[in-house]
């Protein structure tokens, strides 16, 4: 999933799985797009880029107090995989409204730069097409 495309399903009534008014959270829960506001203060060491707009978060759920994180690396071999999810495990933590939070990494889809969001791949890049 790219990063435009998980920002734009946080939204209610953009996903086919989300009704158009989405159920009234718990009033002290974070919201999944506040969530994913709050992952853009992560930043790939290697890259210089956000966790989100580089595409390395494939979804996020709020349920109950619990937060899951399903990210992914740039590769398999990332020597920077368990500080990312240190620092992601720490988001979660200083998350009001959280009592709980998962991070899983996964590797499927495997990662591309297709899935950085096209702002941050202008910048990385140039206006190269991809």
């Amino acid at each position: 999933m790219s990063a435009a495309s998980l920002l734009r399903s946080l939204r209610p009534g953009t996903s086919p799985d989300e009704p158009a008014e989405a159920p009234a959270a718990p009033l002290d829960a974070p919201s999944r797009l506040a969530l994913a506001e709050g992952l853009r203060s992560v930043i790939d060491p290697e890259v210089g880029l956000n966790i989100v707009d580089l595409g390395l978060i494939y979804d996020l759920r709020i349920e109950d107090g619990t937060a899951t994180v399903l990210l992914t690396m740039t590769t398999p071999a990332c020597p920077m995989s368990s500080y990312i999810k240190q620092q992601v495990g720490g988001v979660l933590q200083r998350t009001p409204g959280l009592r709980r939070g998962i991070v899983e990494l996964v590797w499927d889809p495997p990662w591309s730069p297709h899935m950085i969001a096209p702002d941050a791949r202008a910048r990385l890049f140039g206006p190269r097409r991809f």
